[in-house]
């Protein structure tokens, strides 16, 4: 599956691993992903994109802020 902006991703290596992360850019092998908790959408965290992996769900970037991406992750942590 590819990621795209919008995917929602899971981290595989790294002090992140097994979070759950939303893509907010992509770029030459590295993607900017953020939680809305530590890594907010105005600073994202850039990670190869060899360390995620990416799900089968996505979020609207264009109408999100950290407080509907931390409601959003939350809610995917708790179901899984």
């Amino acid at each position: 599956m590819e990621i795209k902006i919008g995917s929602i991703v899971r981290a595989c290596a790294g002090r992140d691993k097994d979070s759950y992360f939303v893509a907010v850019d992509l770029h030459d092998g590295f993607v900017k992903i953020a939680d809305g908790r530590k890594r907010k959408l105005e600073k994202p965290k850039v990670k190869n994109i060899k360390h995620i992996s990416p799900t089968h769900m996505a979020a609207d970037v264009g109408e999100l802020t950290n407080r509907k991406l931390r409601k959003l992750l939350n809610e995917l942590e708790t179901r899984s």
